[in-house]
């Protein structure tokens, strides 16, 4: 039997991410960055939503990295149209503007994160890998202003869903833009009874995700 060469061994799986974005400086470098980082690898860096949406399913990634003020189609209009189209991948929506419509829609339509263009290099890998871990992730200013527009709004009359104080708080950090890890040293608990909690909580608010979560929660002010 042959001794198995040290450079057979497969290759540590690579995060696959797919960068939409009309500004050719920001596309190429955001591609570059991502090519030029160990475990990350760009599928596709498109001009458009159209174009994304015609060749993103080519070569399948598992983050799509996209800008919001698109020529064209925008990204908070393409957004629930790649979720049509491809259910289990998340969406990391890029932008330079923290409007209160564009992160409402974008929020409503799917997207598992909001970044400002202004994330350093380390941080949006960070978070890459983070929504492609199942996690969310929001800039510190997206997520002020995502809180104090679904503050300002008049919600419906609060609904009760019966969630424990547990399940509240851990409701409230992800509102607040922690992932598993954060949270669970927040609450000084474990990741596995984090994501006990979370299912429950998805069972009680009759939700699929972290985004739908949030979404609800702050829409029918459980936090």
């Amino acid at each position: 039997m042959q001794d198995q060469n040290p450079s057979d061994k497969p290759a540590t799986p690579r995060i696959r991410v797919a960068v939409i974005e009309d500004q050719r400086e920001v596309r190429e470098g955001l591609a570059m960055l991502i090519n030029g980082t160990s475990g990350y690898e760009c599928t596709g860096a498109f001009r458009s939503m159209e174009d994304a949406l015609r060749r993103v399913g080519d070569a399948l990634p598992d983050v799509i990295l996209t800008d919001i003020g698109l020529a064209g189609m925008s990204g908070t209009d393409g957004i629930p149209v790649l979720k049509g189209l491809y259910p289990d991948i998340p969406l990391l929506a890029l932008t330079v503007y923290d409007d209160d419509e564009d992160v409402f829609k974008a929020l409503c339509a799917g997207a598992s994160g909001y970044l400002l263009k202004n994330t350093p290099p380390a941080r949006l890998l960070e978070c890459i890998k983070e929504v492609a871990n199942g996690g969310a992730a929001m800039s510190p200013e997206i997520a002020r202003r995502v809180i104090k527009l679904f503050r300002e709004i008049s919600p419906p009359e609060r609904a009760h869903y019966r969630l424990t104080p547990q399940e509240t708080e851990l409701l409230k950090l992800l509102v607040e833009g922690h992932n598993y890890k954060t949270a669970a040293a927040e609450m000084n608990i474990s990741i596995n009874t984090v994501s006990f909690h979370l299912r429950n909580i998805y069972d009680k608010l009759q939700v699929h995700s972290k985004s739908e979560a949030v979404a609800k929660a702050l829409k029918n002010r459980l936090v």
